[in-house]
């Protein structure tokens, strides 16, 4: 009766402007997905080599757009106004107030400078963004290994389709279909604070899986992946049009479904000074 009222409630569309957004963003995640499927697959074995190719790309793009949409003749005013003040600090070195004018000088111009890079910055920063949004399903997770047990998280909706927590006795009737290949390491656990259903799942041997979550509501797959290779990983399988944007790797559900996420819990790239590690590298 909980998911009878619950797929009723949230089966009503959730407006034309939000299904339209999901919509470009799924479109433009399978465009994307497919480029860079392409561009990465000479480079499964070699993924560092790839990932310094693709920057270097990257940094030639941006150089062009720079070149482009910056105001070129202003910059190049603003930099002869710094080396002027440079060169006054050198001619009239035994002047302190001529010295700290000059540089007062060439903090000013500085910030000018700066100044001048922002607008080209709103023609960079996006089609970069989108760039790193579709490397970090190839270089911020590691594959599964075999014998090496990893969460699966099965996040349902409340039965009002809100942010209502869910009672105890309302466990949801989800049921895991495994291919050959992934096995249960554990029973599912029910977290009703979270709305999750939480299971335990190892790789017996290498290979590229898609396991089957079934609810009252319908059936629902997700892809797993057991390899070392530089492959396209998808951690979380979402709903929402941000998440689809962080989480391109796999075809969204649908806000009407009973389940609103399902991840898996890929081990994550390191950490280093609070950026993966994969996109020092890229931005080097």
């Amino acid at each position: 009766d909980v998911y009878k009222r619950q797929v009723a409630l949230i089966s009503q569309p959730a407006g034309p402007r939000a299904g339209r957004y999901g919509r470009d963003m799924q479109i433009l995640n399978s465009i994307l997905g497919a480029v860079f499927g392409a561009i990465m697959l000479p480079f499964r074995n070699w993924p560092t080599l790839g990932l310094i190719l693709i920057s270097a790309v990257v940094s030639v793009g941006i150089l062009l757009i720079f070149k482009q949409v910056s105001n070129q003749e202003r910059i190049e005013g603003v930099k002869r106004k710094i080396h002027a003040a440079l060169f006054e600090i050198r001619l009239f070195n035994d002047d302190l107030g001529a010295i700290v004018r000059s540089q007062l000088d060439i903090l000013r111009h500085n910030l000018s400078y700066l100044r001048l890079q922002l607008f080209p910055l709103l023609f960079i920063l996006p089609p970069v963004i989108l760039i790193m949004a579709q490397l970090q399903p190839y270089y911020g997770y590691s594959g599964l290994e075999v014998g090496e047990p990893v969460m699966l998280r099965v996040e349902v909706r409340s039965p009002d389709g809100g942010e209502t927590e869910f009672l105890l006795d309302d466990k949801p009737s989800i049921e895991l279909a495994l291919p050959t290949g992934l096995e249960l390491d554990s029973a599912g656990v029910w977290i009703p604070s979270k709305g999750e259903m939480i299971w335990r799942l190892v790789a017996t041997e290498p290979g590229d899986y898609e396991l089957e979550v079934q609810t009252a509501g319908g059936s629902f797959t997700k892809s797993v992946r057991a390899t070392d290779q530089t492959v396209r990983r998808s951690p979380m399988r979402v709903s929402s049009v941000s998440d689809q944007f962080l989480y391109p790797a796999e075809k969204p559900l649908s806000k009407s479904d009973p389940i609103r996420s399902i991840t898996v819990t890929y081990p994550e790239d390191p950490e280093v000074l609070l950026m993966p590690r994969w996109m020092w590298i890229f931005f080097i």
